[in-house]
């Protein structure tokens, strides 16, 4: 084995709460909110590397340390051994956030499930036209005795 091309712990880290628009600065995002993409996921911040044409490695069983319950992270080869860039376009962490973050929301998976909820939204609406209103009204609220 080429222990060269497997030393993955001298990859840079990048975990999908670095590129969450849904995140603020405190809870761990890195780039500004114009440029943070919606909730992105380890498998879709891979395969943006993989179309960078930059080697990449998912850690499910990893969490982020701020928030343990954020599973999952990436690893990233930004450098050869000798020091020469993999991809001479992305020279930083923060250029390669920036470009996974414009590329995350083109992503197949995204686009399937956008269409999906396109769908399902223009379905209800031509049903609860024919609902009628409940029977609740007001303020309930506790009552006193």
């Amino acid at each position: 084995m080429d222990s060269g091309a497997l030393n993955i712990k001298k990859w840079v880290v990048m975990y999908p709460v670095y590129m969450n628009s849904k995140k603020t600065v405190a809870e761990g995002r890195r780039i500004s909110l114009s440029k943070a993409c919606e909730n992105p996921n380890c498998i879709e911040i891979s395969d943006c590397c993989k179309h960078l044409k930059l080697p990449a490695a998912v850690e499910i069983d990893k969490a982020y340390p701020r928030d343990f319950m954020q599973v999952g992270r990436v690893r990233v080869q930004l450098k050869k051994e000798d020091g020469t860039f993999v991809n001479p376009a992305i020279t930083s962490r923060k250029q390669l956030m920036q470009k996974i973050a414009e590329l995350v929301p083109r992503h197949p998976e995204r686009m399937k499930k956008q269409e999906s909820q396109k769908v399902k939204k223009q379905e209800p609406q031509a049903t609860t036209s024919t609902s009628g209103t409940s029977s609740k009204s007001g303020k309930g609220g506790k009552k006193k005795r």
